[in-house]
């Protein structure tokens, strides 16, 4: 790997979360990081290079572990994600159809791309509402997922939101941002005006939507079940973070890093599933417990909930401790899964998408079995 494809590596990790070090209040960060390469010798092509001193090899991998502590499977640059011709956006994809339609309100325009299985007709569906993390885009979050095929098999709907590259230059959702943390307004208000778009166009049961996303796309998953309780009936978040950990750029590092302060949840709960590798360093796994207290202290505001932990069990080369949270019926309204040994990546995923691990439970379809058991109100 070339000097400055290591300097862009590390800069791209740092953005995982949505956090951009190239400008704004973050690029100093930035500047920090291309200093400290430069001073162990592997900057970009701006570097000095002390030949007369050379720095240790040692001196030189500490550097980047101290950047980089979790494995990150590097992407390809992101080009925006636009919409094919119509022709091939109605085009069969594995006997169901994987179309591109775009949504505009008074906070701008998002694309989205919605899988309709092969059989679907009058019954209505559950719909599942992706979000993608950052450097992610629709196609790569469902091959990574496999959410597609397991729509196809059970026969729902699955909605892809695109977030745009003038929105976040890392197509990352804005949770940080406090304009994209309220009701009928920013980012929220797209989501759920796709949402709403698709239930109208199709047949789709009003009390089976559900909302799920991974690191930003999880935040903001959380987001819209705070703001849109009566539109999401459960959420699912893989390695993201609470409702309103953070305000700005600054406060989303340290969200990220376990020190966010989160407001409290709206009084009206929802039913709230959550999936975090315990060694992920890109988001502190202390967000997951965090996400875990929101969701049981509302949810738990209409009847009492009884807390059981099945410790170390595993599925498909992965231990796990999984936290169940019932409510005097026997329901699960709360799961927490740790992930032992996991980084920050879709577990059970395939590796046709990135940031997915093919070890561990099947994140996807644990949801989809979450998502369903939940009773109607």
């Amino acid at each position: 790997m070339s000097n400055s494809s290591i300097s862009d590596t590390i800069q791209r990790a740092l953005s995982s979360a949505g956090l951009d070090t190239r400008s704004g209040l973050m690029k100093g960060v930035g500047e920090t990081i291309q200093r400290a390469l430069a001073a162990a010798g592997i900057g970009g092509s701006t570097a000095r290079h002390d030949t007369a001193r050379p720095v240790p090899q040692t001196l030189r991998r500490a550097s980047i572990d101290d950047v980089i502590d979790v494995p990150v499977r590097v992407v390809p640059p992101f080009h925006e994600f636009r919409a094919p011709s119509p022709a091939a956006a109605e085009a069969p994809q594995r006997g169901g159809r994987f179309i591109t339609r775009s949504y505009s309100n008074a906070a701008g325009t998002r694309s989205y791309k919605l899988y309709v299985p092969t059989h679907h007709g009058d019954k209505p569906m559950p719909l599942v509402v992706m979000l993608h993390g950052c450097t992610q885009n629709p196609d790569d979050f469902a091959a990574g997922t496999q959410m597609n095929a397991l729509a196809e098999r059970h026969g729902f709907l699955v909605a892809y939101p695109a977030q745009s590259a003038n929105a976040n230059g890392q197509h990352c959702w804005n949770w940080f941002k406090t304009q994209d943390q309220a009701r009928d307004a920013g980012e929220p208000s797209l989501i759920a005006g796709i949402t709403r778009e698709i239930a109208a166009a199709y047949s789709v049961d009003p009390q089976r939507i559900f909302v799920a996303g991974l690191s930003a796309g999880a935040a903001m998953a959380v987001i819209l079940g705070v703001t849109y309780p009566e539109l999401y009936a459960a959420v699912g978040a893989h390695s993201g973070l609470p409702y309103g950990a953070a305000h700005d750029m600054p406060s989303a590092f340290a969200a990220m890093q376990g020190s966010g302060q989160p407001k409290r949840a709206a009084m009206k709960g929802v039913p709230t599933i959550v999936f975090h590798g315990d060694r992920d360093t890109t988001v502190n796994t202390g967000n997951a417990m965090a996400v875990v207290n929101q969701a049981t202290e509302s949810v738990g505001l209409k009847a009492p909930l009884t807390r059981t932990v099945h410790a170390r069990e595993n599925a498909n080369g992965r231990d796990f401790t999984r936290t169940v949270y019932t409510d005097p019926a026997g329901h699960s309204r709360v799961e927490q899964w740790l992930l032992h040994g996991a980084a920050h990546a879709w577990s059970g995923g395939s590796p046709a998408g990135s940031y997915a691990d093919p070890t561990g439970p099947d994140a996807s379809a644990e949801m989809f079995r979450f998502f369903l058991a939940q009773k109607v109100s």
